[in-house]
């Protein structure tokens, strides 16, 4: 075994590494650039080492600092995790020419299923079945918009390299083609630096399986079944489960032969992950199902694999690495039970999923109910940098619907404050219909978003406790004394006070009247509920709330409450005292930069006309593209960004002319 690992990576999956390789007796060395000098990676590694600055292309991407640091520190061994240089087969070589151990499949495995295209056609000689479409080497827009005709609409554009939903891009209209072509080769160029595509006809409602499979340098291949990852947005995944509910013997035993195929074909080493998609359209479970592609590396949800067979997935990468044989033949992988990942991020759904940024103020998870793997930690700041994953929660239990029960109480005692999260919409996931019942496809989340998006709208105690809260009455040093906690008094009467708070979209206000030592009346909408102080604490306080004693929790940064009521993270803006708002209101003039990013394109210039819904400008944020479009029809009074330029949140990007003035 190794005496010295370096992982190429950061947060989560370098800390899950590190756990791993500390129980195995391997020194760790964690890299880290410098927005991460601070982070939870490097203060779990024996040792770390900075490798360049914040941008991943100058860090984590840059092959030469990692295999310096790695020789620097005497590493044996250097572990990938998953994505940036994972299925990097230069990364590989460079790693071996170095004297060093790459942690994964050979650079050939790798380069064998890198390209898509030549992976499906690799797979049809290998007798595994792809899905019908286009993948040869042709990409003129004319050819591959014809044979897109002839597969048939709805298709899907994919980037050939890669992976994630980058680069990826379904059409339903023929005329809507181009521009999903031009939109999918720039995303896939950016994140991997090859712009080339391959068609597939897009099922109408499928379900994305994949097979966990593992090899050894002795020529031992065995599949440890599969996972259900069809609740995807934005072809990303959000919750992941094992085994895939209703799944037959007869397909399980026909999609695992089928993995171990593939991976047979390439001579595969290490941990690897074969996906399928199958069309449910007329039935659970069709005996036919497709290749999608291979990843050649760990996968974000591995665990819940972990967690139905009792492996240790790292520790069985690390084992093969060193040169030892798979720990278990076929014969002796099980199923046990069911688990489910849920990933839990910073972004916002309501605002299509946008990426979001922020300090973690408040952040805290189920103690014991559920695993969690996290690379952050309270107090820390979620950047534009990176991916904005903040944990993953996974549970086990021993049916699907007990673990579906456990997964949904373990994310509603989850509190974050500081940041918008995916929390509210994941709870929701957890009880729409479709999904509890086992029937999950890939356009499932597509057809309930607005149910599943939709605001939470406070209740009236949740009101009248933020309110409260924003006054400072409950801060563990505060005065008892009410009048000086409300800071007027009066004569005759109470002392009252008024505030305004925002929340969901839209503004409330509350009256809190002082009543005596501690004790307040909180008029909020239609109630009015009396609310007694019994004691104060860091993150919360212990109240009586109409006679019922409760405790709350909450976390308060800058003009942002977050209160943690019955299972919800509850986020409330406090309006500043003098403008009334908590933020400038943008008119239908000005095109604003939604979260900070790097503005990719500018399609327009000073005094074109543009039409209501036209693309204006490409940013990139977080590994993500986005289209900022035109809030109404009129003429560009000036554009006030370049391309290539770094923008800030609500940075004004291009500007209309008044309507009166065109």
């Amino acid at each position: 075994m190794f005496s010295k690992l370096l992982i190429a990576n950061r947060g989560e999956i370098a800390c899950r590494i590190i756990r791993t390789a500390k129980r195995l007796g391997i020194r760790t060395v964690a890299v880290y650039s410098d927005v991460d000098g601070d982070a939870l990676h490097v203060s779990l590694a024996d040792e770390a080492i900075r490798i360049g600055p914040a941008p991943a292309s100058e860090s984590y991407l840059a092959i030469g600092r990692i295999i310096e640091a790695a020789r620097s520190m005497r590493a044996d061994a250097i572990h990938p995790g998953y994505g940036f240089l994972s299925e990097n087969a230069e990364f590989a070589e460079a790693v071996e020419n170095a004297g060093m151990v790459f942690v994964g499949p050979t650079p050939a495995a790798i380069r064998a299923m890198g390209l898509k295209d030549a992976a499906k056609t690799l797979m049809e000689s290998a007798g595994v079945p792809v899905v019908p479409g286009y993948h040869g080497e042709e990409q003129d827009a004319n050819f591959l918009a014809a044979r897109a005709a002839e597969i048939g609409y709805p298709v899907l554009i994919k980037a050939r390299a890669g992976g994630g939903g980058k680069g990826m891009r379904r059409v339903e209209r023929q005329e809507d083609f181009a521009a999903a072509l031009e939109a999918a080769r720039r995303e896939a160029a950016a994140a991997f630096g090859d712009g080339s595509v391959l068609l597939e006809k897009y099922l109408t409602k499928p379900r994305h399986i994949e097979v966990q499979v593992f090899g050894d340098r002795h020529g031992n291949i065995v599949h440890l079944f599969e996972r259900d990852c069809s609740l995807q947005r934005r072809h990303q995944k959000v919750i992941e489960e094992a085994p895939a509910p209703g799944m037959t013997a007869e397909v399980r035993r026909a999609m695992g032969d089928a993995a171990v195929r593939a991976a047979q074909a390439i001579g595969y080493v290490g941990a690897g992950t074969v996906e399928f998609i199958a069309d449910v359209t007329n039935g659970l479970w069709p005996d036919h199902f497709y290749f999608m592609e291979m990843n050649t590396r760990l996968q974000v949800e591995h665990p819940v694999t972990e967690a139905i067979t009792g492996i240790d997935l790292v520790e069985w990468q690390l084992r093969v690495a060193a040169g030892e044989p798979l720990p278990k033949k076929q014969a002796d992988i099980g199923i046990e039970g069911c688990s489910f990942e849920a990933r839990l991020y910073a972004e916002d759904p309501g605002r299509g999923f946008l990426p979001a940024t922020g300090r973690l103020a408040h952040l805290s998870f189920p103690d014991g109910s559920a695993r969690i793997d996290s690379g952050v930690r309270q107090g820390d700041t979620i950047t534009t940098y990176y991916d904005p994953l903040i944990a993953k929660l996974i549970v086990h239990g021993p049916s699907r619907s007990a673990a579906l029960n456990r997964l949904q109480a373990a994310l509603k005692k989850c509190r974050i404050g500081g940041t918008v999260t995916n929390l509210d919409f994941l709870i929701r996931l957890t009880e729409e219909q479709e999904f509890r019942a086992g029937r999950p496809d890939t356009g499932l989340i597509d057809r309930e978003i607005e149910r599943l998006t939709a605001p939470v709208v406070p209740d009236d105690e949740a009101l009248a406790l933020a309110a409260i809260i924003s006054t400072g009455v409950l801060a563990p040093a505060v005065s008892a004394d009410p009048w000086s906690s409300l800071g007027s008094w009066q004569i005759w009467g109470d002392a009252h006070r008024t505030i305004a708070i925002d929340q969901a979209g839209g503004r409330a206000t509350v009256t809190l009247a002082a009543r005596g030592r501690d004790q307040f009346a909180v008029r909020a909408g239609a109630s009015t509920l009396p609310i007694l102080v019994l004691e104060r604490f860091e993150d919360g306080a212990r109240l009586e709330v109409a006679g019922q004693k409760r405790v709350i929790r909450f976390a308060k940064d800058g003009d942002t409450l977050t209160l943690f009521h019955n299972g919800r993270n509850l986020v409330f803006h406090l309006p500043d005292a003098l403008t009334g708002g908590h933020g400038s209101e943008i008119a239908d003039d000005e095109l604003i930069a939604p979260m900070p990013g790097l503005v990719k394109l500018v399609r327009v210039g000073a005094g074109e006309a543009v039409s209501k819904g036209q693309p204006l400008v490409v940013m990139e944020a977080m590994k993500m593209e986005l289209t900022l479009a035109a809030s109404r029809e009129g003429t560009v009074a000036s554009v006030h960004v370049a391309e290539g330029a770094q923008v800030s949140e609500g940075t004004v990007l291009v500007t209309l002319m008044e309507e009166a003035a065109q």
